[in-house]
């Protein structure tokens, strides 16, 4: 019986230990938020959930950012553009506005 209850032991000890570290994990991952420091990747998506003014929402197409009249516009989230993937679409060089053919 003992020897039993040995097996059991060690063969669940592995699966305690590790819910045991994946909740301190997630714990000390919530008390750091504040501290963290923003890097590469990470700059760009506390831009997005930032709520920031230059992203809209287009029905059928979801959330884009830039201006989305613009030609060039990657029509994504995430992205502007190739020529200024990061940058202010204001007073860039390569704006080039949708051309409307008007039908009368």
């Amino acid at each position: 019986m003992l020897i039993i209850f040995l097996i059991f032991v060690v063969g669940l000890t592995p699966a305690i230990i590790s819910a045991w570290m994946s909740v301190r994990a997630d714990q000390n991952e919530k008390c750091n938020e504040p501290s963290m420091l923003p890097t590469g990747l990470g700059q760009s998506m506390f831009k997005l959930l930032d709520g920031n003014g230059d992203m809209h929402y287009v029905d059928g197409m979801g959330y884009m950012i830039g201006d989305i009249t613009c030609d060039l516009n990657a029509r994504s989230p995430y992205l502007r553009c190739a020529m200024n993937p990061m940058g202010p679409c204001d007073g860039c060089s390569a704006y080039a506005p949708k051309v409307f053919d008007r039908q009368v």
